[in-house]
């Protein structure tokens, strides 16, 4: 399906399946479906299997800051999307210049870490505000934009959950990645971390998909927009049309 449910008289005639569809449609643009998750996950696997086998740290950076590269040059020569490839050649950036800076393997996934728990504290703190972060993430590819904040309000509960579960799913990894950041050592650590990857990342899609399948279609604010130009086009000519003929007529009682 390509185009998004409207709030007009068709709207109620709307399929189940036909919102969902949607729905995943606009998930999948959002987070990269299954290649964004590859891409998120394969730099880390390489730097933990690597460095398990021989304890380079070098060898390893290396490795994982050129898988990501690849990544991005693939994605490029595809002529798609570079945004969740970027995401990650960033993340291993900043990893690599930790781990190099302080000679501590372990410090290659503490920038990971530090920004799961500020998007942890975004979710939740955006949700309080009243603004939920996912429905400024997901708005516009809705088409929506912030319609739902004043114009939907059982969108925007179903967005406040959604950030709701993402800021408390992020949490709980959080408290299972920080003390083994002090505790265990680098090999541990990565493999949990690697481990921990996808599972919550699907847990709170899902969750996400399940509240807004749900809730009520988005409001399309570009195709208002667009019927608002029209109309407005049209209004002008009929004034240009009505305005032509009492000329003419005026005209014509002259002569």
């Amino acid at each position: 399906m390509t185009s998004l449910d409207k709030p007009t008289e068709d709207t109620d005639q709307t399929r189940p399946g036909d919102a969902r569809a949607v729905t995943e449609a606009a998930l999948f643009e959002a987070f990269g479906g299954v290649r964004g998750m590859v891409e998120t996950v394969l730099p880390g696997l390489l730097f933990v299997t690597i460095f398990t086998i021989d304890k380079d740290l070098h060898l390893s950076a290396i490795a994982a800051l050129a898988v990501s590269l690849v990544l991005v040059v693939v994605r490029l020569a595809m002529k798609d999307t570079v945004k969740h490839a970027f995401s990650g050649v960033f993340g291993v950036v900043f990893g690599v210049v930790f781990a190099m800076f302080t000679g501590n393997a372990k410090d290659f996934y503490l920038p990971g870490m530090l920004y799961t728990l500020g998007m942890a504290l975004a979710y939740i703190v955006t949700t309080l505000a009243g603004v939920p972060l996912i429905g400024l993430i997901l708005g516009p590819i809705f088409k929506e934009n912030l319609s739902w904040r004043t114009r939907n309000p059982g969108r925007k509960k179903a967005y406040a959950k959604a950030s709701w579960a993402w800021g408390l799913i992020l949490l709980a990894k959080c408290a299972v990645l920080f003390p083994l950041y002090w505790w265990a050592d680098t090999a541990q650590l990565g493999w949990v971390l690697v481990t921990l990857k996808i599972p919550p990342f699907l847990l709170a899609v899902w969750l996400t998909w399940v509240f807004l399948a749900k809730a009520p279609a988005p409001i399309d604010v570009f195709a208002e927009l667009e019927a608002e130009e029209k109309a407005e086009q049209e209004r002008r000519a009929a004034q240009t049309a009505e305005s032509g003929e009492a000329t003419g007529g005026r005209h014509r009682r002259e002569a």
